[in-house]
């Protein structure tokens, strides 16, 4: 059973800019590491069953809390949250250790930046790992201005980016009951109602279906987020149609070898031409829904483990 203590203590390093605090496994893997990338919102914790796992496997086991999360340093510019900036402090985090290149694992919004990544500074990733989020082409229209036109002025991605603040206020003021009731597996479907979906998750006085995780778990969410606030997470969600302007003269293919995880339940919807842009992928799904690595632990690492072997193998 996995107690909350059993978490590594963090190191706050600086780097482009910002300090991020840092949760090690496996230093003495020194040589080949690995890159873990939390999604939204989330944190490193999110990572804690794949950390020992990937450093008994031999692996040097970095897990940042990204800029905006947990004790990272949080600017106050919105565009300091663009794909540049996130980019950068993952390749000044290489520079720190004095890597060349590492193997980077993201789930969510993690998966975006690693994608990110993976197309800004190429020479830097040797592997990649994405789970839940697959490669987002980058159509005609920036991705805000499309899912506007497709899913409307409430989804929630267009939410944040229309009517700054007024999501990060509920959430600030109802973080345990929002975190709760996020964190659920096996929630039974429902109609979807008009207003802004996260808005009333957050209001709402009981959670459906079952939680991914103990209260203890829980707690370490809730008192980081309590610290932190939402929007610097939330600030990642406003830059997306810069981002798709900045991307838009890089090579959009991934060469590096790649794994993406799927689960089998998730609301996020799986990349139609994922091989199209991703040439070298091999691809899992998992049962559970999208909080695969915390819902899936076990699965998961050996996924993962399995997939590196053979990647590392002579």
């Amino acid at each position: 059973m996995f107690k909350p203590t059993d978490f590594p203590e963090p190191t706050l390093i600086p780097v482009n800019g910002v300090e991020l605090e840092v949760f090690e496994a496996g230093r003495e893997n020194a040589g080949k590491p690995i890159v873990l990338c939390h999604g939204w919102p989330e944190h490193a914790f999110a990572w804690r069953h794949q950390m020992p796992a990937l450093a008994a496997a031999g692996y040097h086991v970095i897990a940042p809390n990204q800029r905006g999360y947990g004790n990272s340093s949080r600017p106050a510019e919105v565009t300091d949250y663009d794909i540049e900036h996130l980019s950068g402090d993952l390749v000044a985090l290489l520079d720190h250790y004095g890597y060349e290149d590492a193997a980077f694992a993201g789930h969510d919004w993690g998966a975006f930046v690693v994608w990110g990544l993976t197309l800004l500074h190429p020479d830097r990733v040797n592997k990649v790992i994405n789970l839940s989020l697959p490669y987002q082409a980058r159509g005609e229209k920036p991705w805000i201005e499309s899912m506007e036109d497709t899913f409307g002025g409430d989804f929630y991605f267009v939410h944040f980016n229309r009517r700054p603040g007024v999501a990060d206020a509920v959430f600030d003021e109802n973080t345990f009951r929002f975190l709760r009731n996020l964190y659920r597996k096996n929630v039974p479907p429902r109609e979807p109602r008009p207003g802004m979906a996260l808005i009333d998750l957050a209001r709402a006085e009981t959670p459906l279906g079952e939680p991914i995780m103990s209260d203890g778990e829980l707690a370490v969410l809730v008192s980081a987020f309590e610290s932190s606030g939402f929007t610097g997470g939330i600030n990642w969600y406003r830059n997306l149609d810069r981002n798709w302007h900045l991307l838009a003269d890089v090579d959009p293919v991934i060469r590096q070898p790649t794994l993406m995880i799927y689960g089998d339940r998730d609301v996020i919807a799986r990349g139609e031409n994922l091989a199209e842009f991703v040439p070298d992928v091999e691809v899992v799904s998992l049962d559970c829904g999208h909080w695969i690595q915390q819902e899936k632990p076990e699965e998961t690492n050996q996924a993962m483990v399995k997939w590196l072997e053979r990647q590392d193998a002579p």
